[in-house]
């Protein structure tokens, strides 16, 4: 197979030299057994230069040449011959039938686009697109080709598109001198194009969209995020052409409104499986089109959609089309109140995943009606809601039977209440709690709270500042299946009791703890993790009251396989432990002792020549 020259450098072509670009293959020249200037320039003044031939003569050459080997060289000549050649179409190239074929060129044949390259920056050029089209074109042209924040231009693009036709998957980001006449050219040439990606293409237009979806029918993914002037226009001639799209993803483009949006839905051929629509200007016209049409729609993202009110919400829960949605996101949307929610719990009956962000209009009430009527939840996660109260959360936790998944993050309105009898049912289904960075949820609220999930396996209560070991210490008993991952990064009012309790009733199971910045937790934790967590693999006791002899102890521990351990700002620990970390560095794969300021330099150099399999932050 043709061997291909990596070239690290500017993409720069000399015509009296030999330097080759990145994918372009420059056989090894002969030095010449005479050097004789005089001679040479002499001969060059007797013979003709195929220089001065026009570039129609030249392309009909370089559409003549056989093999890849040969254009390739050919385009090292000079900056002309690489950009005339890579004008030449693949099927324009001019084939031999009785020309042999070797095993290598046949085998070149059958890794038909399955070539990659992603260009950022100062490497995307045109003249290094040129030579990528060039110099892969004999290996079937590139598959898949990303470009971002670059200054290519449709000269490069168009290079793309005549030498890759068997390009699928393209992406242009923040690519500001592309326009419509690239993606043209990418229309005519790639009709194998399965996927498009512009993201901050100021230049493309409807036109470039439009062309993309008369020529390209297989495309099945579509992404347009910050593009100010494609809109309807666009989208209409996608949902009349590429019957076979999937994915589709439109985010903060000023110009798309409801004939888009409902153009791609309302198609009665219409596949759309993953739907995201972001800062549009659409109204409640476009979700009722979606709940109406939209059966095939499994993931449904909506998000800062400001002219969508209640009534669009509700319709599109009553329309009874979402019968296949299992996961749906709602964010920073007004129209997303207690009613609408209720409605779409009725009518997405197969739904699963519920995600709820900067909803402020959303309370218990309508908390509690979702989780009644979505049957099939698994899945609930509530961020800045800050009108969801303690009891909303308890109802609708007892409600939910198949409920696997909750999360709780910055609800501000989750605030703790006088402790009194339940007669709520525990949820036996709930696997994972995760409760953030929620201000007033504290001992009270964990311990009703841990009422309700006697079967938990993963708990994060990162950021309860509120909590202490009473509210911890019942959900830690109520506990039966056994935790396995427990994160309790800045519980600052956590003391080794917890720890204690933790790896007495749990470190059979226990995976994961993180005790970052738990201040009280001290070597005694330590210890008790070292006696009691065979399975232990992650440990993150940074910023906690950890010494020299914690280390120790845990260097002599049960736990076979910790791979990852964390100490940053363990100021305590010194060189002392040096030995014991080259003791569990047996194990280790990542080691932090960042900020741990008693570790002199010169020893985690030691350290690190030591143990050179595991990676270490200092």
């Amino acid at each position: 197979m043709s061997t291909l020259v990596n070239y690290s450098g500017d993409d720069e072509f000399y015509s009296g030299g030999s330097l080759c670009s990145a994918e372009i293959y420059c056989p090894v020249r002969k030095r010449a057994r005479i050097s004789g200037p005089f001679v040479v320039e002499e001969e060059r003044t007797k013979n003709p230069s195929i220089e001065t031939l026009p570039d129609e003569c030249l392309f009909e050459i370089f559409r003549r040449l056989q093999g890849g080997r040969e254009r390739s060289s050919a385009a090292c000549v000079s900056k002309r011959w690489l950009m005339l050649s890579s004008n030449v179409r693949s099927s324009e190239i001019c084939q031999n039938d009785t020309k042999m074929v070797s095993a290598d060129e046949d085998l070149e044949i059958e890794c038909d686009g399955y070539l990659t390259r992603c260009l950022e920056g100062k490497k995307a050029t045109d003249i290094r697109l040129a030579s990528i089209a060039v110099g892969t074109s004999s290996r079937g042209g590139l598959g898949k080709l990303s470009v971002r924040g670059s200054n290519i231009t449709n000269v490069g693009l168009s290079a793309i598109a005549h030498g890759c036709p068997s390009l699928r998957v393209l992406s242009l980001w923040n690519v500001p001198y592309i326009g419509d006449e690239g993606l043209v050219e990418i229309s005519r040439g790639c009709h194998s194009l399965e996927k498009l990606d512009l993201s901050q293409c100021p230049s493309i237009s409807n036109k470039g969209l439009v062309a993309i979806a008369e020529s390209c029918p297989t495309l099945t993914y579509l992404t347009i995020e910050s593009c100010r002037n494609i809109g309807n226009e666009g989208l209409q001639a996608i949902g009349r052409c590429c019957t076979k799209l999937q994915y589709l993803t439109i985010k903060d483009c000023p110009l798309v409104g409801d004939q888009g949006i409902t153009s791609l839905l309302s198609s009665g051929t219409t596949m759309l499986k993953k739907v995201k629509l972001h800062g549009l200007k659409i109204t409640d016209f476009s979700l009722a089109v979606i709940g109406h049409y939209g059966k095939a729609i499994t993931d449904l993202n909506l998000s800062l959609l400001r002219n969508v009110s209640q009534k669009g919400f509700w319709v599109m829960g009553n329309a009874q089309g979402l019968q296949s949605l299992a996961s749906l996101t709602i964010t920073l949307c007004r129209g997303a109140t207690d009613v609408s929610l209720g409605a779409v719990g009725k009518g997405c009956t197969n739904l699963k995943h519920m995600c709820v962000r900067k909803c402020c209009f959303v309370s218990d009430g309508g908390l509690v009606a979702f989780a009644r009527s979505a049957g099939s939840l698994e899945s609930l996660l509530l961020e800045e809601c800050n009108r969801i109260t303690q009891m909303g959360i308890l109802n609708a936790v007892s409600s939910c039977r198949k409920l696997k998944s909750l999360s709780l993050v910055k609800c501000v309105g989750v605030k703790d209440l006088p402790a009194q009898a339940s007669s709520l049912s525990p949820c036996e289904s709930l696997r994972s709690l995760s409760i953030r960075s929620c201000p007033g949820f504290g001992s009270t609220s964990l311990a009703m709270v841990g009422n309700l999930c006697p079967q938990l396996h993963h708990l994060d209560l990162s950021g309860l500042t509120g909590i202490t070991d009473a509210g911890l210490l019942p959900l830690l008993e109520r506990s039966k299946a056994g935790l396995v991952k427990v994160n309790l990064t800045e519980c600052l009012n956590l003391t080794d009791e917890v720890v204690f309790s933790l790896a007495r009733l749990h470190g059979e199971t226990l995976e994961l703890l993180n005790l970052y910045g738990c201040r009280k937790v001290t070597d005694a934790s330590l210890v008790t993790i070292a006696d009691n967590c065979p399975l232990l693999n992650d440990l993150d006791v940074s910023k906690c009251s950890i010494t020299d002899s914690g280390v120790a102890a845990l260097s002599h521990g049960v736990q076979v396989n910790l791979q990852i351990l964390s100490l940053s700002g363990c100021s305590m620990v010194t060189n002392k432990s040096v030995p014991s970390l080259k003791r569990l560095g047996e194990s280790l794969v990542g080691l932090n002792l960042q900020h741990c300021n008693g570790i002199s330099s010169s020893k985690v150099e030691l350290l690190v020549e030591d143990i050179w399999r595991c990676d270490i932050l200092s």
